[in-house]
């Protein structure tokens, strides 16, 4: 399937937050896995809204997941296509002017509802007539426009929802055209998916009913339907959505540490029949991508939980992973790997083993003791077992009371990597020093 073609379509109208990276994730998966091509179109049409800072965002973020994208184009230099399309659609009679003011739009809905049925628009515009359009233009009113749907059923097969039914009379003609002109989301995102060739669209469910209108619109421009998969959206951990998820970034987990590949396995298996366990490459993640084992049930993100997943991940990172990112060697990252919540931690161990640190004497007896005992260099991870068995031989103490003290000596550290890891990182002279209570 090497002419699948996927896109993601953010609105420069914010940051994105952790639902756009998740759809972002799963349409660059989708293409990586089956070898097709991932656009980046930006839909950038609502002028006032729509700033570069959040679209420089976006691409950094994007470029910081690995999410690459081989292909891009926007929405605001594609204006005379829209409106070439949109004058084909009005002339097929596809596209129709309204003149109702928003508040006689809400009135009317809620006299549907009054009346117990559906509140979908009555298309009382298809019945103006010339002296009804003159007056309105009199009045100062500008249109704004609707696509019309043809009756009949609706439906396509959901990679994620399984057979999606609706009928259209059942359904509002969407407004396509602002009074102001400008255009909303529906057909410009129709248009660009028909000329850039889009095979799949993966999004929220709650394009689920946008989905319906999109069909027919595909159909009214000649274009093949794509296929379509809709995610359950996420909530919070409550069980609802929060102000908090809506917010809450990449830059901000970027900036506590969190992985680009933490990110990424979580969202990837969160709400899917799978365990979420670290992967450590997109390539691997994009090969167990199996839209089958999505649930449909809204799944619930945690963000602590996250945190929690990265500090697993992290003590699997191998070294070639981070060795641009810190300033220790191998050897030195694989020893305290497993005692890191985030990567950049690993520099304040080695502080501790090759800065100058203040010792915590509590037991001042048993610490120099344990100076006197301690063995000449070289050392190994064994030199550890065999001075500390010294030491407890000599003091009589045995546990907590043994460790603890010489640990707090030799690091200035309640806990941390094992201590005969550690001892041969510090080196004699220094572990000397401490031992005695002097900063070194």
């Amino acid at each position: 399937m090497n002419n699948l073609k996927v896109r993601f379509a953010p609105s420069p109208t914010g940051f994105m937050h952790i639902g756009n990276t998740r759809t972002a994730l799963f349409n660059w998966l989708w293409a990586k896995k089956l070898g097709g091509a991932f656009m980046l179109r930006i839909d950038d049409t609502d002028k006032l809204r729509s700033k570069q800072e959040y679209e420089d965002a976006i691409r950094d973020n994007l470029q910081w997941l690995g999410l690459t994208w081989s292909e891009e184009a926007r929405q605001s230099a594609r204006a005379d296509r829209y409106n070439e399309v949109t004058e084909k659609l009005k002339a097929d009679g596809r596209i129709y002017p309204c003149y109702e003011t928003p508040e006689e739009l809400e009135f009317k809905r809620k006299r549907a509802l009054a009346k117990g049925l559906p509140p979908i628009y009555d298309r009382q515009a298809l019945s103006y007539t010339v002296e009804d359009i003159a007056r309105f233009e009199a009045e100062g009113r500008r249109p704004h426009y609707r696509f019309k749907l043809l009756p009949g059923e609706i439906k396509w097969d959901d990679m994620v929802r399984g057979e999606v039914k609706y009928e259209a009379d059942k359904l509002s003609d969407p407004i396509i055209i602002r009074e102001d002109g400008s255009f909303l989301y529906h057909l410009p995102s129709v248009i660009d998916d028909v000329d850039f060739g889009i095979t799949h669209i993966v999004r929220g469910e709650d394009h689920v009913t946008n989905t319906a209108s999109q069909i027919q619109m595909f159909e009214a421009l000649g274009g093949k339907v794509p296929v379509f998969a809709h995610l359950p959206l996420l909530t919070g951990k409550e069980g609802k959505l929060s102000k908090r998820l809506g917010s809450l970034g990449v830059s901000e987990l970027r900036a506590e540490g969190v992985e680009a590949m933490a990110i990424s396995s979580f969202l990837a298996k969160l709400g899917t029949s799978e365990a979420i366990e670290p992967f450590y490459d997109l390539e691997s993640l994009a090969q167990s991508l199996d839209f089958s084992k999505i649930g449909r049930a809204q799944p619930k993100f945690d963000e602590e939980e996250l945190k929690h997943f990265n500090t697993k991940l992290v003590h699997g990172l191998p070294f070639a992973q981070v060795s641009e990112r810190v300033n220790v060697d191998e050897t030195f990252w694989e020893a305290v790997k497993a005692n890191l919540n985030v990567v950049a931690d690993v520099s304040g161990w080695a502080d501790v083993c090759y800065q100058k640190v203040t010792p915590l004497i509590e037991d001042k007896a048993l610490t120099d003791l344990a100076a006197e005992l301690l063995p000449p260099e070289p050392w190994t991870q064994e030199t550890w077992n065999q001075w500390i068995n010294l030491v407890k031989e000599q003091s009589g103490k045995k546990g907590r009371e043994l460790f603890h003290p010489i640990r707090k000596a030799l690091t200035a550290q309640e806990n941390g990597p094992e201590l005969k890891i550690l001892l041969p990182l510090i080196g004699r002279e220094k572990a000397l020093q401490r031992l005695r209570g002097i900063a070194a």
